[in-house]
């Protein structure tokens, strides 16, 4: 967001998504959709965890397979550091679909949305995510 040109954004949003095309498609269709929301990225959930520490996101869009740390033990490090943050998890993997309701609730996540990612499902999820922030401010 450039500044100057709005209110600071209230909620901000980090993806961890290392497939690169993935992450900058997420960014830029969440960033014209959600005009007031910060966006952050990365490719890993190493510095996802080290962006996380350092912003504090009130909502985090995470892979499940990634280099370095998987989408999962980065959900575990982030629900132990603020376990308010809301939790988007995508999955390629068919057979984690599966497995899902199970999963969301071991680790207290919000949305599990299966690859290719559907839009308007993605939005759903943050609009939903927003709504509960936003809710639990006032």
């Amino acid at each position: 967001m450039k500044s100057g040109t709005g209110p600071i954004p209230l909620i901000s949003i980090l993806i961890v998504e290392d497939e690169e095309q993935t992450r900058e498609l997420l960014a830029n269709t969440l960033s014209r959709k959600f005009l007031d929301v910060a966006i952050h990225t990365t490719g890993n959930g190493r510095t996802g965890l080290e962006l996380f520490r350092k912003l504090t996101p009130e909502i985090v869009i995470t892979d499940i397979n990634m280099p370095e740390m998987g989408g999962f033990q980065l959900v575990f490090k982030i629900r132990s550091l603020k376990p308010d943050t809301k939790l988007i998890v995508l999955t390629g993997c068919a057979g984690e679909e599966t497995m899902k309701d199970s999963v969301a609730k071991e680790f207290e996540i919000d949305h599990f949305i299966l690859k290719p990612v559907v839009l308007n499902e993605l939005f759903a999820a943050v609009e939903q995510c927003i709504g509960g922030i936003v809710q639990h401010q006032t």
